[in-house]
């Protein structure tokens, strides 16, 4: 069988996604059964892969999605446990002391907050944290939810104090000692060295994309969720938008040269936050009072904007709770997240209760991460809401309460999560077939490269970003795709490392689209049944995150053969030409609200 045609095969099941979900708009737990069973029919009569292999693969994305709903549990939980306290009112207004503007506030909690939390914990975590948080404070879930997948991009690729490229990026690239010798010869040092210059390269490659995501965030909250319906309503606070964006990925920058890939997410967003917390506290580039945007009235909101999961002004029986006091969760939560990630005796502590299953079935599929319930977020977010019942001393009956609705709501997830991450273990393990091809996403790669060639710069971020979107996850796409990438820079006589390193960062712009990363947003607010709705959103954001560090690798990397004028060049303008004609001509801020 043909390379295109087995690549056209191993893309059923994700224009199966693309049909039902997103273009039909079925809710994930109708069409990712279908999915699932499309997955499942190619990997046994197509790639004729053994059927207890297909069940071990099953079987392992059931656990994987039983962690997700774990971690989903306790992000509701801490969640509703502040909303018993009454934590959350005073939270709201807190933001309102900072801006009352809806443009600001989610720039602060989605982008800056959210992207400290990736850096701490990584694996979807931000939207388990900031999504809720969005919409304690008064967003509509659905773009709570669209906000945090579209700041799942710029910090992604050192989530989890750099795992996608410690782990993702030096597990796919290290099996093979040509790779090695040459990445040891490269940096005149030792392997960890190499693994720094390909970490410092995919920082720079997302500082220049990461420019413009505050201000396509704030465009498209204005866009689909406000009155007018306007783009232009974000791009009037441009300035605010570009400044949030610079506080971080300048520090992000420094911090991926002079310390390596566990520190860029986690610096960059640190000094952000300061930098335009201060910032705006002052005044600083933010709109006047009078002119502060907010949604419609809720009374007015369409129903599938909203969850069912709200934030009553009553919680917290009328008690009063100083601004730090009620912030303290959060803050507690943010240092056992980093903590449990970079001190080691906190991680092996957490550690020690570790559930493994290797060979499932005495097939060649391992459990893909060891279960350890301590050391999930989830596990952290429920000793965070323990701790939070006895600091804001929460009634007895009110904390039943919050426990009893985060377990509903949890259970409603389930269905679209337990055929999703099963499906995408199909898709992935499906080497070692009797025919002999390739695993499925290998074999999509092959089919892109034979049709673009020299070309492929500019495409392998939309590769590593399917990968991700699939897999669920950017460390997993480098896994499966960085020797692959290594190959076809080497192929098309360009420098592999800039290859390696688009890979990355088009990893993890795939989280933006990735449907159990969506599911699981969703389900935290209990907006589920629109994840089709969401996908079609942040669908365009994805393409601009992949596209541009594509044409800036293609500039770079074909730079000495083509000169400074070439395709990536022309690419560049155009997108940078559009952001300029955008902020000129509707960036004006009105004269009142």
């Amino acid at each position: 069988m043909g390379t295109m045609t087995l690549a056209v095969l191993s893309l059923l099941p994700i224009a199966t996604v693309a049909i039902f979900l997103v273009l039909l708009r079925w809710p994930a737990s109708r069409a990712m059964p279908l999915t699932y069973a499309v997955a499942a029919a190619l990997a046994l009569f197509v790639w004729q892969v053994p059927g207890l292999q297909v069940a071990a693969a099953t079987l392992n994305g059931l656990v994987i999605a039983l962690t997700l709903l774990y971690i989903i549990f306790g992000a509701i939980l801490l969640l509703n446990t502040l909303r018993a306290s009454g934590a959350i009112n005073v939270i709201r207004r807190g933001f309102t002391d900072v801006s009352r503007d809806r443009r600001v506030q989610v720039i602060i909690v989605a982008w800056l907050f959210g992207s400290f939390i990736e850096g701490s914990a990584g694996f979807g975590t931000p939207a388990a944290v900031a999504v809720p948080l969005l919409v304690g404070l008064g967003f509509p879930g659905m773009a709570a939810v669209m906000a945090g997948m579209i700041i799942q991009s710029t910090p992604v690729s050192f989530g989890a104090a750099g795992t996608p490229i410690l782990i993702g990026v030096n597990t796919g690239l290290f099996a093979d000692p040509a790779i090695v010798a040459y990445g040891m010869e490269r940096v005149a040092g030792e392997w960890p060295e190499f693994l720094h210059l390909v970490g410092f390269r995919v920082a720079a490659l997302h500082a220049v994309a990461g420019t413009l995501v505050p201000l396509i965030l704030v465009s498209f909250m204005t866009r689909f969720f406000g009155e007018r319906k306007s783009f232009a309503e974000g791009l009037q606070v441009w300035k605010f938008a570009l400044f949030a964006a610079l506080s971080m990925t300048i520090p992000f920058v420094i911090a991926g040269y002079f310390l390596g890939p566990e520190f860029p997410a986690l610096i960059g967003s640190l000094v952000g936050l300061l930098v335009v917390v201060l910032a705006a506290r002052r005044g600083f580039l933010v709109p006047k009072p009078e002119e502060a945007w907010d949604f419609g009235d809720k009374a007015g909101w369409p129903a599938e904007w909203t969850g069912s999961i709200e934030i009553k002004d009553d919680a917290g029986n009328g008690r009063t709770m100083g601004l730090l006091l009620a912030w303290a969760p959060y803050v507690i939560v943010a240092l056992l997240l980093l903590t449990s990630r970079v001190w080691d005796p906190f991680k092996e502590f957490l550690q020690r209760v570790t559930l493994t299953w290797p060979a499932i079935l005495d097939s060649n599929v391992d459990m893909t991460d060891n279960v350890q319930p301590l050391y999930l977020p989830g596990g952290l977010f429920i000793a965070t809401s323990l701790i939070t019942f006895f600091l804001h001393r929460i009634p007895g009956p009110a904390y039943r309460q919050a426990w009893s609705t985060s377990l509903q709501v949890t259970a409603s997830a389930s269905i679209a999560l337990v055929f999703t991450v099963p499906m995408v273990q199909v898709f992935i393990n499906t080497d070692g077939g009797a025919v002999g091809f390739a695993q499925m996403p290998i074999v999509l790669a092959d089919g892109v490269a034979s049709l673009v060639g020299g070309a492929w710069p500019i495409f392998a971020p939309f590769i590593g970003g399917i990968g991700a979107a699939v897999a669920g996850s950017n460390t997993v796409s480098n896994m499966m795709f960085s020797e692959f990438q290594f190959g076809m820079g080497q192929r098309i006589a360009a420098d592999p490392v800039w290859i390696v390193a688009l890979q990355a960062v088009g990893g993890a712009a795939g989280n933006m689209i990735c449907v159990h990363n969506v599911v699981a947003a969703s389900a935290v607010v209990g907006l589920l049944g629109r994840e089709g709705s969401v996908i079609r959103i942040t669908l365009l954001p994805f393409v601009y995150y992949a596209l541009l560090p594509g044409a800036v690798g293609y500039l770079i990397v074909s730079y000495a053969d083509q000169g400074i004028l070439n395709a990536g060049t022309y690419l560049i303008a155009l997108i940078a030409g559009l952001a300029v004609f955008s902020i000129v001509r509707y960036g004006r801020r009105p004269a009142t609200a």
